[in-house]
């Protein structure tokens, strides 16, 4: 991994990345070309249990409800920084007032006492472990799904080779991206991104890319 990329966050060189998705793949090769260069970079993340305390605030809200609930919650610490001790030490009717629901209210008291007992890792302790570890950890978290550890995976950690199969974006992209008539199934996503390893995340980032190229009126 060289220093640039160390710098921006990610777990690997993007520039190789795209060098081996486009040999490998022509018509990601194609799509890679009309959308330009990869510009993501992972979101600055102090801890996991702030991660996803603010992906259970987030479910199933706009991005505006969201953050205005978040802001509310985070002003109920002492420091305005989420800890698994403090959120345990609130009562409920505090983080109802803030406009908690009842199971989301279950899924972070849950996020905080297995932050606790370690079953979700430190920051520190997540970089020793395989993607396959993480989904498994800390899909044991009530509210947690496997797509939001695939998201914390891409965006938050900068892990390499991730391919959320259960994207509807990312279903949407490889359809565009291979003339497919409806949307492909998670064993043909699986298959055609074979030939991306270990790179899989870009791939579907680009995937993502492909959507908005689509909705822009701007595909090949």
């Amino acid at each position: 991994m060289t220093r640039l990329a160390a710098r921006n966050g990610l777990c690997y060189d993007s520039d190789i990345a795209v060098r081996h998705l486009t040999d490998a793949d022509p018509k990601l090769g194609a799509l890679i070309e009309r959308a330009g260069p990869f510009t993501m970079q992972p979101q600055p993340t102090q801890s996991i249990f702030g991660a996803l305390a603010r992906s259970i605030v987030y479910q199933q809200l706009s991005g505006k409800a969201a953050a205005t609930i978040l802001g509310r919650v985070t002003d109920l610490f002492p420091r305005r920084k989420l800890t698994p001790e403090e959120l345990l030490a609130l009562r409920p009717e505090q983080l109802r007032g803030a406009g908690i629901s009842a199971n989301k209210l279950a899924a972070l008291q849950d996020l905080a006492e297995l932050t606790l007992d370690g079953t979700v890792p430190t920051l520190r302790k997540i970089r020793t472990l395989s993607d396959d570890e993480i989904i498994e950890r800390l899909t044991q978290v009530r509210g947690i799904g496997r797509w939001t550890v695939e998201m914390l995976l891409i965006f938050r950690l900068g892990r390499p080779d991730v391919l959320p199969v259960g994207d509807l974006g990312v279903r949407k992209g490889f359809a565009h991206t291979y003339r497919h008539r409806k949307l492909p199934d998670a064993a043909r996503m699986t298959r055609v991104a074979e030939r991306w390893r270990p790179y899989r995340s870009v791939g579907s980032w680009y995937m993502w890319r492909a959507v908005d190229l689509e909705r822009d009126g701007k595909t090949g």
